[in-house]
């Protein structure tokens, strides 16, 4: 079994660790651009902290606050032409997964002037990016320990990912206090994104003994609150919010290394056409996904459940009392769009799917899912 594992972010967690870690910003420079979405980084505390700590080393910054949900690719062109602007030396990223994301598609395009937004995908620029900081406020992508960014196309709305060495922060601060002022419906979708690395990677060719550490403990931490979650439809116990934001860590160190599986592309769909949060229109396709799991790999579905206590069956109605998507509909037109992006930019995703999966047959299980 390979034992390959990469990932170099260097990361820095526990309570108060952006103010405790204040000199790190001092080595990426003495210019920086913050960027962030609407709220999230002034509500959770984390943009003051972040200020405070570049205030102390003497670092100025300007802030860019535009980054949407689902990130387009021309608010991270500009973000990145903000950074030029600016003169600034680093970029400081403060947010959940759609920030993260944009920083690091940002950090390329602030070194890259020449670079048109789509021409991002070509991986053809010359100059690195500038060096990122990432600080992230809720408990889902875990994209604060990937070399993955995904980015939605202005035109078509699809939903594209970029990823490499290029992508990874040079410091990534794990503070959970800075999850505790989210929605409860919006921890109810990143948990479940968190769920879905798990469980997809579990499945997936790359993992190895030493990604599957890390998949354990995802699946203990996750598992128990989003169990509670779904019982109780709260999750105001502090302890709780600390063991679900580093679930999602450990979650992102699996995605990382091991990829998704067809539920990542598939779940797009929802995202695209209906606006479905990215972590419930993932564990939309959960179910499914287990059944073709207990037909073509019985005894890692087995070992999987086996972590956390339950069947197939009581972990998919977990998952489901959590993911009500009811009445939303894909068309069989609208499907077979999809098909063809696919076939074009995701077979590794279905080809790592128990068993197998051709596009042809995910547009059968788009059409028919029953979210009622």
């Amino acid at each position: 079994m390979s034992l390959n594992f990469f990932m170099p972010a260097r990361l820095l967690s526990g309570v108060d660790c952006v103010k405790n870690n204040s000199s790190l910003f001092g080595t990426l420079g003495e210019k920086c651009l913050i960027i962030t979405g609407g709220s999230s980084a002034k509500k959770s505390g984390a943009l003051n902290d972040a200020k405070l700590a570049l205030e102390k080393e003497k670092i100025t910054y300007e802030i860019f606050d535009s980054i949407e949900p689902n990130p387009l690719i021309s608010t991270c062109h500009a973000a990145g032409k903000k950074a030029r602007e600016t003169s600034a030396d680093f970029i400081i990223g403060i947010g959940g997964g759609s920030v993260l994301d944009a920083t690091k598609a940002s950090a390329i395009y602030a070194t890259n002037g020449e670079l048109e937004p789509m021409q991002i995908y070509n991986k053809s620029y010359k100059n690195r990016p500038l060096p990122i900081a990432l600080i992230g406020t809720t408990a889902g992508t875990g994209s604060e320990v990937t070399g993955i960014s995904v980015l939605t196309q202005d035109e078509s709305g699809r939903k594209k990912s970029i990823s490499g060495e290029d992508c990874y922060a040079k410091f990534s601060f794990l503070d959970p206090k800075y999850t505790y002022s989210v929605p409860y419906e919006i921890t109810v979708s990143t948990a479940l994104d968190a769920l879905a690395h798990t469980v997809e990677g579990w499945f997936g060719h790359k993992m190895n003994d030493v990604i599957s550490l890390f998949a354990h403990k995802a699946m203990h931490m996750l598992w128990q609150n989003i169990k509670h979650m779904a019982e109780e439809k709260e999750l105001t116990d502090k302890k709780r919010r600390d063991e679900l934001y580093y679930g999602s860590i450990y979650a992102g160190l699996v995605i990382n290394a091991c990829g998704t599986c067809f539920p990542h592309p598939v779940g797009y769909a929802l995202t695209e056409i209906h606006g479905v949060p990215h972590g419930k229109a993932c564990a939309a396709f959960m179910p499914l996904f287990l059944e073709r799991a207990e037909e073509f790999e019985p005894e890692k579905l087995k070992a999987l459940l086996g972590t956390v206590g339950e069947t197939r069956q009581s972990f998919s109605q977990t998952v489901s009392k959590l993911n009500d998507l009811k009445s939303i509909k894909i068309t069989a037109d609208e499907a077979k769009r999809c098909e063809k992006n696919w076939q074009n930019e995701e077979p590794e995703k279905f080809k790592a799917s128990p068993g197998g999966l051709t596009p042809k047959e995910a547009v059968q299980m788009l059409v028919s899912l029953n979210l009622e």
